[in-house]
């Protein structure tokens, strides 16, 4: 059996009992985790802390260097990235997950971090981002749980266009 044809099997299988409706909701949920991962990504493209922070679980956690818990503490983590003077950070999901009850998901993607040098050289840095969303209880997704490593790597040719996507979202 080709790859292509086992893929379309088994998801046949791994669909079937699973109502049409329950599918089309997490395709959505799916797409509302999309929108909250590019609008995060936004605020620290303009370098608006206040609309970044609407983002952040009062409960979160970012592990990147150290851990930052709790709005304060990310605030003061990044806030070079919302200096002029800072790093430039842009990134997109490559890959959406939302539980089964909808209320948890998974996102993971390419970033990109550019700044420039002493002597003025762009100097740019790619890596792997890995957030995790919980919706409140307004129905607003906000990052849990966030982190991100491989700084450093060479992005794919897929991970660029990825980057430089705009998905539909308000």
């Amino acid at each position: 059996m080709r790859l292509s044809n086992l893929r379309l099997a088994l998801g046949a299988f791994l669909c079937a009992g699973v109502p049409a409706t329950a599918l089309a909701d997490n395709v959505s949920l799916q797409q509302e985790v999309i929108c909250a991962e590019t609008g995060f990504s936004r605020a620290a493209e303009n370098r608006d802390l206040e609309r970044f922070l609407e983002f952040v679980d009062p409960d979160a956690r970012f592990a990147n260097a150290a851990v930052s818990r709790g709005i304060d503490e990310i605030a003061a983590s990044w806030a070079a990235v919302f200096d002029q003077e800072g790093p430039a950070m842009r990134w997109r999901p490559a890959v959406t997950e939302v539980s089964a009850d909808g209320r948890l998901a998974l996102s993971r993607g390419p970033y990109r971090s550019v700044r420039m040098g002493t002597d003025g050289e762009r100097i740019e840095s790619w890596g792997h981002f890995i957030s995790t969303w919980r919706k409140n209880a307004e129905g607003k997704w906000l990052v849990l749980f966030d982190s991100g490593g491989d700084n450093g790597m060479t992005p794919t040719e897929a991970e660029v266009t990825l980057l430089e996507s705009e998905p539909d979202c308000p």
